[in-house]
């Protein structure tokens, strides 16, 4: 039964690698969303003259959308796979390694993501505001996106306090045992 076990426990282990596909898919999405940003970008270039500055605006913060999407999905290829699949000796060998790569575990991620998803959220209100600017109504569509930007704040507080009590509950029993 031993050897079974065994075997069983291994190919779980191994079984962390089925996830690699997804990683790649995820570096492949940033290709696409550079392609994105570089169309966003020559758009803004070619009116820049011709446009308001509620328009550039606009534009500008589509862009800095695009970015911190990018960012989201750096956090989740590198944070991911170091914390899911394999350590990736080429960062840690490296200079250029961010400084919260191969310290983030999954309390971290979630924190890094839900800080990430507040940001995007509000540069989509931002933009709902300044589209707003001179009309007396809110729409039904930005209604949706304050309440769900408040979920996002709220989650955002609620994992991090999760965290804060896991944190101090682990440091109580760590202060018991000694």
């Amino acid at each position: 039964m031993s050897k079974f076990v065994h075997a069983l426990e291994t190919g779980l282990f191994q079984a962390r690698w089925i996830l690699t596909p997804l990683y790649v898919g995820l570096v492949l999405a940033l290709f696409a969303l550079v392609i994105r940003f570089c169309i966003e970008f020559v758009h803004l270039v070619q009116h820049i003259g011709t446009t308001d500055p509620h328009t550039f605006t606009l534009d500008l913060l589509a862009l800095l959308d695009l970015t911190l999407l990018g960012n989201l999905i750096l956090i989740v290829i590198f944070a991911g796979y170091e914390n899911f699949i394999s350590r990736i000796d080429a960062a840690h060998e490296s200079k250029d390694k961010p400084h919260w790569m191969g310290t983030i575990d999954f309390s971290g991620l979630k924190i890094k993501l839900i800080g990430s998803l507040v940001a995007i959220s509000v540069i989509e209100l931002l933009k709902d505001f300044i589209e707003l600017s001179g009309k007396e109504t809110v729409g039904d569509g930005t209604m949706w996106r304050v309440i769900i930007h408040i979920t996002f704040v709220f989650s955002g507080v609620f994992f991090a306090l999760m965290d804060f009590i896991a944190d101090k509950r682990e440091a109580i029993v760590t202060h018991s045992n000694i």
